[in-house]
C-alpha cells in the first residue's frame, strides 16, 4: 500500500510538472500571469513560516520562535547580512528559552 501511494505521488508530480510545461507561451507572457507567478513563492514561504512559528501540533502558540521571527524581521529591515539575520534570530530564541 505504501509503494502504491509513493508511485501515485510520483506520477501526480510528473503530470503536474508536465501541465506547467505545456502552458502556451502567450499565456505566460501576460503581465498579470507574470506578476502572480512572481508572488506565489513569496506567499507559500510566508505560509510555511507562519505555520512553523505559530503552531505546535493543532494548537496556536506564542513562544520564543515568535520573538526570533521578530528579531529576524528587524534585522532584515536594517539590511543585515543573511548570516547575521540567522544567527541573531537563533540567539534570540536561545536566550528566551534559557530564561
Amino acid at each position: 500500500m505504501t509503494w502504491l501511494a509513493i508511485l501515485a505521488a510520483g506520477v501526480g508530480c510528473y503530470l503536474l510538472k508536465l501541465a506547467g510545461l505545456s502552458v502556451p507561451s502567450r499565456v505566460l507572457e501576460r503581465p498579470v500571469v507574470a506578476r502572480v507567478a512572481d508572488l506565489i513563492p513569496v506567499a507559500l514561504l510566508a505560509a510555511l513560516i507562519a505555520i512553523q512559528v505559530f503552531t505546535r501540533g493543532p494548537d496556536l502558540v506564542l513562544d520564543a520562535r515568535a520573538a526570533a521571527l521578530a528579531v529576524a524581521v528587524g534585522l532584515l529591515l536594517v539590511r543585515a547580512p543573511f548570516l547575521v539575520v540567522v544567527f541573531g534570530a537563533a540567539a534570540a530564541a536561545a536566550l528566551l528559552r534559557l530564561l
